[in-house]
């Protein structure tokens, strides 16, 4: 009789900020009734994966589930892998924290389960050549990637029935290949279809290994799965079904299959992730270009053989792609190099030490970094998490940095390697960073106090998915509303209409951005960003000199540009000071305007002022207007105020008031920004800031001077 050797491997993670409620119904729709299930088969061996984020929060509020998956370890059943504690892409972040994330993971593994795990989950199957030194050295035998991972190495499925080592300067790692077949079958395919596959690839010897491995989400957290897997009984009779051909069908755990079976070969991996992931990559244009070429293969029959060929980009491309995701990782970048520079000095606390590289680490969670069907950049809430523990770790250093109270730093650092330096200023209350290169914007402005970052904001900007919502695609053809279908290939909207908020920005989104407008501007076209711009400021290179009188620190930013005004073209010099004292809490901002040209000119200037909002609106998060909130949403709608000379953003569950008091009344236009973006349920909207923007109208004469004052203050609310 031919046998076939089965490894089948779960990886359950939910990211840092996540709402409690998703954590909630993840366990209570997937990995509980999962584990319940397992009880009752306990022939059917699994691997089993936690993030750590997920198991330190299973055992706080479940502990009675940490008992079952004991007992399921301890009966031989269930085997631990551990990897990124705090789930990072292992690629893109330090060898030390690689390390030292995996080691934490395995050690609390030890300690819960009493088992010391062989192998790991790597996030994402993200795979870059050098991976195996670190991941060797952390005490990890093996590691699981996609079977498309190997045949990009040239290799075919009937050489995959097995593992392959792997090394780095001599370290080895042994590399188990994820079926593609079982990752789409599982659980989409009736079981007996799973098992003719099975059997197919049984061999006399009963030495051929599959191995399936993915999320544990798809069972019953992907839409209609729930239903599909637990009331239809789709996972019992997978297990039943299994369990019936156990004669030759031998569920092993990867660790034994490393044990008892000797490796296929030695392989040398390119880089690579899923396929789905390596197309969420790519531009928009070539997005587009990839799908077209899949589907002509698949019409002319040559996707099936040729398909492999088709790759697409290269993970790290997400941070070109996005500036946002780019600034989060550089700035972990930066912070991961000043724990280990202040970790070899003498007298230095090592708790404190401990403290900030843990909080460091929580800011290396993978989710907020990229986008595709389940990465969280356009999520809000997971890149406020990711800043709100990058903070924390700066805050732990600043008590190591510095013993005194009042200090302000600077410093000229290209922090997004774009190879232009930004200008870095921190004090006790604040961390601030400059584009020089863009406008002399403000792109991040931590309130530590707060422990937030009140311009962790979005641009719009063009996806490759966008067209389906402009070709009216809001389904998969030929499915039902009730059809059970992997989330690769949905096709669902969460509203009508969202077609008509796919407006793209031409500048990045921040604050202190300085713009001159055309006499005819409307509010609707300015905050859709379709309007012309008259002057050369938003986006172009401004100078800096500073300045210290007594405590007060002072940046001066300024810029000889020019603004169209009619048919002519008038030299005109812009100057933004920016002060701050070492333990205040407000930002003096003062603007002066000066009219280099021969003739009088007609300006229309105003201010960008972005702030990180969600679209919550109720008595908690307001904006206001002098003394008195503004009526109706205000935080989610388009608003107008004239005369104004005091306005602010209220949000009480970030506990601080962002106010801004004028010596000059203001037109204030406000506005959010939203995004169209795709998730698991669909496309969905998102407010990812709300832009508050005043604005004058004036005339100058040849060398006017005309000047406005801000006072910027960050009040902490109780």
């Amino acid at each position: 009789m031919k046998k076939i050797k089965f490894s089948f491997v779960i990886h359950n993670h939910q990211p840092i900020g996540n709402f409690e409620h998703v954590f909630e119904h993840a366990f209570t729709h997937s990995y509980l009734p999962f584990i319940e299930i397992l009880e009752r088969y306990p022939r059917f061996k699994i691997g089993l994966h936690f993030s750590g984020i997920l198991i330190e929060w299973i055992k706080k509020h479940h502990p009675r589930t940490m008992d079952k998956i004991k007992a399921l370890v301890q009966r031989g059943q269930v085997e631990m892998l551990t990897g990124g504690y705090y789930e990072p892409i292992l690629a893109v972040i330090p060898d030390s924290d690689k390390i030292g994330q995996i080691q934490k993971l395995t050690d609390f593994i030890k300690k819960e389960f009493d088992t010391e795990p062989m192998g790991m989950w790597l996030a994402e199957r993200i795979w870059e050549p050098y991976l195996p030194k670190p991941i060797a050295q952390a005490g990890v035998k093996y590691t699981i990637v996609d079977d498309s991972h190997f045949k990009y190495s040239g290799l075919s499925d009937e050489q995959l029935l097995g593992y392959y080592l792997t090394e780095e300067e001599g370290h080895i790692l042994a590399l188990f290949s994820s079926s593609k077949f079982l990752r789409y079958a599982i659980p989409f395919l009736e079981p007996e279809e799973i098992v003719k596959y099975l059997k197919k690839i049984a061999s006399e010897d009963g030495e051929n290994l599959i191995l399936y491995g993915d999320d544990g989400e798809k069972f019953g957290v992907w839409p209609h799965t729930y239903e599909h897997c637990f009331k239809d009984r789709w996972i019992e009779r997978f297990l039943e079904t299994i369990d019936r051909n156990g004669d030759w069908i031998e569920m092993i755990h990867p660790q034994e299959a490393l044990n008892s079976l000797p490796a296929r070969g030695r392989v040398y991996l390119p880089t690579a992730s899923y396929q789905e992931m390596m197309q969420w990559t790519l531009p928009p244009k070539a997005f587009v270009e990839y799908e077209e070429f899949e589907r002509i293969l698949k019409e002319q029959n040559l996707y099936d053989r040729f398909g492999i060929f088709v790759r697409g980009g290269f993970w790290r491309n997400f941070l070109a792609k996005y500036p946002e995701a780019n600034h989060m990782h550089k700035k972990m970048l930066k912070i991961s190099g000043e724990i280990t520079q202040l970790e070899g000095k003498k007298g230095v606390s090592k708790s404190k030490i401990n403290q900030a590289r843990d909080f460091l680490w929580k800011g290396q969670c993978n989710c907020p970094y990229w986008h595709g069907v389940f990465g969280g950049l356009y999520l809000p809430h997971l890149r406020s998490a990711i800043y709100q523990n990058l903070i924390e770790a700066e805050k732990t250093l600043d008590q190591l940095e510095h013993t005194e109270k009042n200090w302000i730093e600077h410093e000229l650092y290209d922090l997004d390697r774009d190879g232009k330096d930004e200008l870095l200023v921190k004090s006790p209350v604040f961390s601030l960073c400059f584009s020089l290169s863009t406008g002399g914007s403000l792109y991040e402005l931590d309130f530590k106090p707060a422990g937030i970052n009140l311009l962790d904001v979005l641009t719009r900007r063009e996806e490759g998915y966008h067209r389906r919502l402009l070709e009216k695609q809001q389904k998969q053809s030929n499915l039902s509303d009730e059809a059970v279908t992997s989330i690769h290939d949905l096709v669902l909207a969460k509203e009508e209409g969202l077609e008509n908020y796919l407006t793209y920005d031409w500048y990045r989104r921040g604050s202190l951005i300085d713009h001159f407008l055309g006499e005819l501007t409307q509010l609707e076209d300015f905050s859709r960003c379709q309007y012309p711009e008259q002057g050369d400021f938003v986006n172009q290179p401004y100078r800096h000199k500073i300045e210290k009188k007594k405590d007060d620190f002072i940046l001066t930013l300024y810029r000889d540009g020019f603004v169209w005004f009619g048919d002519k073209r008038a030299p005109i010099t812009v100057v933004k000071s920016i002060a701050l004292n070492p333990n205040g809490s407000q930002l003096d901002i003062s603007y002066t305007l000066i009219n280099n040209h021969s003739d009088r000119v007609t300006l229309w200037f105003g201010i960008e002022f972005g702030l990180a909002v969600p679209s919550d609106d109720d008595d908690m998060r307001f904006c206001y207007v002098g003394d008195r909130k503004s009526n109706g949403k205000t935080v989610t709608c388009l608003g107008n105020a004239a005369r104004c000379e005091e306005f602010g953003l209220k949000d009480g569950y970030l506990k601080v008031d962002t106010n801004f008091k004028l010596n000059r009344p203001a037109q204030l236009w406000r506005f959010p920004v939203y995004t169209v973006s795709l998730s698991e349920a669909g496309f969905e909207k998102v407010q990812q800031s709300l832009v508050l923007f005043p604005s004058w109208k004036l005339f100058l004469e040849p060398q006017e001077k005309w000047e406005v004052k801000i006072d910027n203050s960050f009040i902490t609310l109780k």
